[in-house]
């Protein structure tokens, strides 16, 4: 009788699990703050390598597998954190209320921004693409058998997208670049094909509930107010302003006179997302040298601010409670898609190699397969704490394997 190894729900907790060991708590000081996050604009890179990946189990040979992954490092999706910002410089300078690293950072933000700008603003960097096309080249060597039987035996590669821009163009770019290891791939991967109920839930009809929820839920408004508006958070934002401002323009800012523009944490946060965003920008800076804007933010404050926008992401996306059980619940088509395809691989059934692109956070449905702590355990309260904050992960690679 043959058998199928469960390698696909050991390769996901791997791939999403690991990362824990190299948690960041807040305030630590840590000097990669906007890597250590699981916030959308950190960047991607292996954390394994592929020498020390696990081999295929003795007796057996991969039969399926299904690559399920966000979008490539990307551009902002606007200019309002640069515009914000550079509004109050605008009128800091005309009193001449800048400090030095203020005069500096200025024409630094108004160059990032002009980057964002020609790349298109939520569209994928030269990075987001390069990024793309190691994850496939990596997928392609560690299964070469696998393709190598895709190709003798004309078996077509569905690729599915979410519809939104950067999804479709990651997993145009994941499919080019599959079909550059083995030019014999190229005419079995599909087209681009658009399915959002799968891959856009949060958006399409199944996703309502979830929707009512960041809408009208009172207690996850109340939790992130009580997140974002403490005494820490202001103080941080003071550190912050007082490297682009002098101290009586810095008292101004939180004393709401510029409210217009924004506030004190507004204004913060808003370098935050620029010093964020500059990594996935590296390649469009002068020299591609970076944009060097660690300057303007010290480790322990970006840390900080990486942190609130952590739990956002937590509360409102997962693995809070609710927010789980909800995308839980909206991914269900996603999540049960993909273990039918690898189960149907043990009765050789025909199931199509599958990439699959989406513009969300992926490991919010991923956290039922992992049995993530906000699931697995009973707790008490509405809300559990933020949890220990890591790089940004997608399901990855899942691979099937059938005992020869």
């Amino acid at each position: 009788m043959r058998r199928v190894t469960p390698a696909l729900v050991l390769g996901m907790t791997a791939l999403l699990a690991t990362p824990f060991a190299a948690q960041a708590a807040p305030g630590n000081g840590s000097s990669n703050a906007h890597t250590d996050s699981f916030g959308t604009k950190a960047v991607y890179q292996p954390e394994q390598n592929s020498r020390s990946y696990q081999k295929v189990p003795a007796g057996f040979t991969p039969v399926f597998t299904e690559n399920v992954s966000r979008h490539g490092s990307r551009s902002a999706t606007d200019s309002s954190d640069g515009d914000l910002i550079l509004a109050l410089l605008d009128k800091a300078q005309a009193e001449g209320q800048l400090t030095a690293k203020g005069r500096e950072f200025g024409p630094k933000a108004q160059a990032l921004e002009a980057a964002m700008s020609a790349v298109g603003y939520g569209d994928l960097s030269a990075r987001g693409k390069e990024e793309i096309h190691d994850t496939a080249v990596r997928m392609a060597k560690r299964l070469p058998t696998l393709f190598a039987s895709i190709a003798k035996n004309k078996e077509p590669i569905d690729v599915v997208s979410s519809g939104q821009g950067r999804a479709v163009d990651s997993a145009n770019l994941y499919g080019a670049a599959l079909a550059q290891t083995d030019p014999d791939l190229t005419s079995l991967i599909g087209a681009t094909r658009t399915d959002k109920d799968l891959l856009y839930f949060h958006k399409a009809d199944g996703g309502a509930a979830y929707r009512d929820y960041i809408a009208n839920d009172k207690r996850l408004a109340a939790t992130l107010k009580a997140v974002t508006d403490q005494p820490a958070t202001h103080r941080a934002a003071r550190d912050v302003l007082k490297k682009l401002f002098k101290p009586a323009f810095v008292d101004r800012i939180t004393a709401g006179e510029f409210a217009s523009i924004g506030t004190d944490v507004e204004a913060a946060t808003a370098v935050y997302n620029l010093y964020a965003i500059a990594p996935a920008m590296s390649e469009e800076s002068p020299g591609g040298k970076g944009w060097g804007m660690d300057r303007y933010i010290s480790a322990r404050n970006a840390d900080w601010f990486g942190y609130i926008s952590d739990a956002e992401d937590f509360y409102e996306k997962g693995p809070s409670r609710p927010a789980a059980v909800l995308s839980r619940r909206a991914a269900s088509s996603t999540t049960s898609t993909s273990w039918s395809a690898a189960s149907g691989a043990r009765t050789r059934r025909a199931d199509l190699p599958r990439i699959r692109y989406a513009r969300i956070p992926l490991r919010h449905p991923g956290d039922p397969l992992r049995k993530s702590v906000s699931l697995s355990q009973k707790v008490t309260h509405f809300f559990r704490p933020p949890l220990p904050r890591r790089q940004p992960v997608s399901l990855g690679r899942a691979a099937r394997f059938r005992e020869r």
